[in-house]
């Protein structure tokens, strides 16, 4: 049954930013649900079934990591006994990390769901490597870093993504600022990234091929359909929550985006 607000689950002590162990097989079948503030990234080696991630459904694979941010919902439906890894990152984490590329690497991560993996014992072993350090009473802040350097390295090797050493700059803050605050105003975040309205877009039409109010429509329309799938809060309510002047800015606005009003498409998704 729906509720008014989206179930959070929160998987890591609060006074920890990092948490790295093997998926736990008890977690096979989960009610859909956000995270609370922070991302994780699952690798699985062995299992079958689907990932749920917002509306769509992604088939486990494995070798395959998936990527869950905190706005999103998702939940697991895992039919055969899965083997896999687990790492749990707060913003907190990367603000401490001393090698300035791992934000970078995870950033560029970050625009990923899913990616499909050869069969590769590097890539294992780092998971193992990770493990094993993590479970020492101090763990070496060196080990760490350098482990999840490779292991990003590696997973972002099998991706068109590369790394830039610069330039990842305003346009990883401002789809951050989205990740924290949705406000269907471009000006707003030109002057929380002290720029200008029209430099944001030139940014993000380089970057993403898109303007900063496409990017921006793309994130609102997301929670949008969070919200309708997810809780059963009334229209006017999610409009409200959003910042839209009115419910019918808001219906327009909608299917505008996806062809359908609030309504229809609340009637017509079904979620396993």
């Amino acid at each position: 049954m729906q509720t008014t607000d989206i179930r959070i689950k929160d998987k890591i002590p609060a006074s920890d930013f990092l948490k790295i162990e093997v998926f736990d097989v008890n977690k096979r079948y989960t009610k859909p649900h956000k995270h609370n503030k922070y991302l994780e990234l699952v690798y699985f080696t062995e299992g079958s079934g689907f990932h749920y991630l917002d509306t769509t459904p992604f088939e486990i694979q494995p070798p395959v990591a998936f990527l869950i941010h905190q706005n999103q919902v998702h939940h697991w439906h895992i039919n055969t006994i899965p083997k896999g890894y687990v790492i749990i990152i707060k913003e907190r984490f990367l603000e401490t990390v001393l090698d300035a590329s791992i934000p970078l690497l995870l950033s560029k991560l970050s625009s990923f769901d899913d990616i499909s993996l050869p069969q590769n014992p590097i890539i294992d072993a780092l998971f193992q490597a990770l493990c094993l350090e993590m479970k020492n009473q101090i763990p070496e802040n060196d080990v760490i870093e350098g482990g999840l350097k490779a292991l990003f390295s590696k997973l972002l090797s099998y991706t068109n993504q590369h790394v830039k050493t610069a330039a990842d700059g305003i346009e990883t803050k401002f789809i951050q600022l989205l990740s924290e605050t949705l406000r269907n105003n471009v000006g707003h975040y030109a002057v929380a990234l002290n720029t200008s309205a029209q430099n944001l877009n030139n940014i993000c039409q380089k970057a993403f091929q898109k303007s900063a109010s496409d990017i921006i429509a793309d994130h609102l329309i997301k929670e949008i359909k969070r919200q309708l799938l997810y809780t059963s809060k009334n229209i006017s309510d999610i409009a409200y929550s959003l910042e839209f002047k009115d419910t019918s800015n808001f219906t327009k606005f909608f299917k505008r985006h996806t062809g359908s009003t609030p309504l229809q498409f609340r009637k017509q998704e079904v979620i396993v």
